[in-house]
This record gives structure tokens, sequence and C-alpha cells, in this order.
């Protein structure tokens, strides 16, 4: 994928920054996964999908927390609210409101998580976009 972003010096280098940026979130791995698998569920990036399903195992995701982040939720009501914030964000962004928002701080997310996800589903548009217009799959890696 970097080999044919690299065909755009300026969209390589916001990807590399943008993705070395989200490195450095208080997200926790975990959860962190199964927002990437709830949002690349909805892209369909199969090569993300791929990705994100090993790195989630790899971080201790079970078969269940995998399926239930795929379908855009959690076992745990605290993190479903947060996943499913994460894929509003990235099918319909402008039915958010501050009520929403509302709601994931009365649940205990912090400003800096709320503001985090958005960049993390900012980054997996990127890649699982680019990804698919390039025509990746899992098979070419």
């Amino acid at each position: 994928m970097v080999a044919t972003m690299a065909h755009s010096l300026a969209l390589l280098q916001g990807y590399l920054d943008l993705s070395r940026a989200m490195r450095r979130v208080k997200i926790p791995r975990r959860l962190s996964e199964k927002t990437s698998l709830a949002v690349q569920g909805r892209i369909g990036c199969g090569l993300c999908l791929a990705a994100h399903t090993e790195a989630g195992r790899a971080a201790g995701l079970t078969d269940t927390d995998i399926d239930f982040a795929r379908q855009g939720t959690a076992t745990d009501t605290r993190e479903a609210a947060l996943v499913a914030f994460a894929v509003r964000t990235l099918t319909e962004p402008a039915s958010l409101t501050d009520a929403d928002v509302t709601a994931l701080r009365a649940q205990g997310w912090s400003e800096r998580v709320i503001a985090e996800i958005v960049g993390l589903v900012t980054l997996n548009l990127l890649t699982g976009a680019f990804n698919l217009v390039a025509s990746l799959k899992p098979e070419d890696c």
C-alpha cells in the first residue's frame, strides 16, 4: 500500500504522520482494534479486516469480541457506545449531536478519547479506501 501511495508524496507524508500520531493515543489496544474492526466492516476492506482481526487476537480479543466488533458493537455496554459512535462518525457524521458526545462523557469517556476515536476512524478510512482503490487484497500480502 505504501509503495502505491508513494505516487503522491503529499498523501504518503500525511498518511505516515497520521499513522505515527495515532500510535500515541490513550485508547486501550483491545478497544482500538474493536473500533478498527467495526469501521473496516463498514468500509469493506478485506486486507484491513484481516490485519485488524490478527492484531485483535494478538491483543487478546476473543472470537466473540471480533464478531461483535465487526457488527459495530461490543459485549461491554460502555465500549459498545464508543464503537457505535465510531461507526456513526464514519457513516453519518452529520447526524452526530452534542447529546451524543455528552452521552459518551456521561459513560466516563474523556474528551481525549472521543477526539482520538475520530482520528482512528479517519486513519481507517484512509487506509481502507486506499487499499480498495488500489485493489489490494489479503492474498497480495
